[in-house]
């Protein structure tokens, strides 16, 4: 035949796109012609197939060579397409019959020899193959143990194209590989690659914080002089978060495989992301960006945790951009060719100096004038402020805490009960659209967190003697909600409402607001 037709795809953004590429060979002038919006590494996709199929023995006559990418509406951007266009173009020949290629997506880049080259997002396109009942998908040898995450699917795994086009002749199945997901040696990474609670002097508001932040998935700031402990805490709170599940893991999975990110032997992510961020990140570093938007930090940080260290450091148009993702769990990001929606459900740890000396308000420690601590204070704003769940303040550290021989509890002691809290939650909210407290909304708010006589007397008068906001209330009962479930209580108490009341005090002691 003349004419074949091939199923590829393409990632935009996180969204996954469908690519017929259509091969026509006729006789007429030695041309080889490529159409259908193409960008220039996609236009040199003809260069690299014509030289990869002569150097990989096939015969390449001297013939009028169409290759269409349809459809011609989308951008067709990556080297992704060279194995599909190579596969066309010797069908078109005759070297494969067309009902070889039917029900089967093609992907992989390759190089002058013939060979094929990993790409990235290969798991959101195999995935959505699935949906669209592709029965088999060719890949990268490199991509085989990432598209083998997706169940029910076929998946062939090529090194070059005489491999790939040898199977489809055959029909054979070429001989799988076992791919073995165990969370075994992720599970000691946790461990061992993070501090641990035990460690750390001193600080038992700090450690009570920290706990009940990562119970509920609640927004955490830490204030304190330096050397308190602050970066050490963060770092101990990545080791309490709970082990995800496999349909969380194949959400961040996707993720870093669009970025490229995935590792190769086991591609499954099974560890919560841990990512902290440098105070001089630009708004594109943190929430994404490009021409054609790709994840930033807030992404990858997708149910995992999001640590912004030295806080006021941070540009503050930078921070500003992370209250609606604070809000919504996602970021839109809109560009000439479309809008572009990427996940952003993630705890936010952040921590900073009370002033930029570091010692107020210990007034005969602090050489900071009143208008240097307001200024480096009012780098924070309200809007933001009113996002954070828990304010705490890590004191300065005692000689006797230092030289205390016993250490405090251990990291896996508080993470055996965050784990309890976090599968009540799941048990709770089976079946709804919710997996935390601190996702809570609307009537499922006023179900879960449903106040008695006292406690809804004791919360009006906070509500008006400390002119919290909205937000703010609703944060504060999300919180005592996780106090209670750490308490193993079905109500919330006056006690769990004064504890988290207590926790948006501190920012009044500094913002005064």
């Amino acid at each position: 035949m003349s004419f074949s037709t091939v199923v590829s795809a393409a990632t935009e953004g996180l969204a996954v796109e469908f690519v017929h590429v259509e091969a026509d060979v006729s006789n007429g002038l030695p041309v080889f012609h490529m159409v259908g919006y193409l960008a220039s590494e996609v236009k040199e996709a003809g260069e690299r197939v014509r030289t990869a199929i002569k150097n990989s023995g096939f015969d390449f006559p001297a013939k009028r060579t169409v290759i269409n990418l349809s459809p011609a509406t989308m951008r067709k951007r990556g080297a992704s397409f060279d194995l599909p266009i190579a596969v066309a173009v010797l069908t078109a020949l005759g070297e494969l019959s067309g009902s070889r290629i039917q029900n089967t997506l093609i992907i992989g880049e390759m190089g002058l020899d013939g060979s094929v080259r990993k790409v990235p997002g290969i798991l959101p396109i195999v995935a959505e193959a699935k949906e669209r009942e592709v029965r088999r998908c060719i890949v990268p040898e490199e991509n085989k143990a990432e598209a083998a995450l997706v169940s029910g699917m076929q998946v062939i795994g090529v090194k070059d194209l005489k491999e790939t086009i040898e199977f489809l002749k055959s029909g054979s199945k070429p001989q799988k590989k076992k791919v073995q997901q165990t969370g075994s040696m992720q599970e000691r990474e946790t461990e061992e690659s993070f501090p641990d609670f035990g460690d750390l002097c001193g600080q038992k508001n700090v450690r009570r914080a920290a706990e009940i932040a990562v119970a509920g998935g609640h927004n955490l700031l830490l204030i304190g002089p330096p050397g308190s402990g602050k970066t050490m805490t963060a770092g101990c709170i990545a080791g309490i978060l709970p082990p995800m599940s496999t349909e969380e893991s194949m959400e961040v999975t996707k993720i870093y495989s669009v970025m490229g990110m995935v590792d190769e032997k086991q591609p499954l992510i099974r560890k919560r992301p841990f990512r902290n961020v440098h105070h001089t990140a630009t708004r594109a570093a943190l929430i994404g960006g490009g021409m054609i938007p790709r994840p930033g930090e807030i992404s990858l940080a997708h149910q995992g945790v999001l640590f912004l260290d030295e806080l006021p450091e941070f540009k503050k148009g930078v921070l500003e951009v992370l209250r609606q993702p604070l809000e919504q769990h996602c970021i839109r990001i809109t560009r000439n060719y479309g809008t572009y929606t990427f996940p952003a459900d993630f705890m936010l740890v952040a921590a900073m100096n009370p002033c930029p000396c570091g010692c107020y308000p210990n007034l005969e420690r602090c050489t900071c004038t009143p208008a240097q601590i307001q200024a480096y204070l009012g780098k924070i704003s309200q809007p933001f402020l009113d996002r954070i769940d828990l304010c705490v303040e890590a004191g300065r550290v005692d000689y006797e805490n230092l030289t205390e021989q016993k250490k405090g509890e251990a990291s896996a002691e508080i993470r055996m009960r965050v784990c309890r809290v976090r599968n009540l939650q799941k048990e709770r909210y089976e079946g709804k659209k919710i997996r935390r407290n601190t996702q809570l909304e609307g009537e499922l708010l006023k179900k879960y967190c449903a106040l008695g006589t006292k406690e809804e007397a004791m919360m009006r008068q906070a509500f008006e003697r400390f002119s919290l906001t909205a937000r703010s209330y609703h944060r504060i009962l999300r919180v005592a909600r996780t106090i209670a479930d750490l308490d193993g209580r079905e109500k919330i108490s006056e006690e769990h409402l004064s504890e988290a009341l207590g926790y948006r005090m501190v920012d009044k002691k500094y913002w005064g607001r």
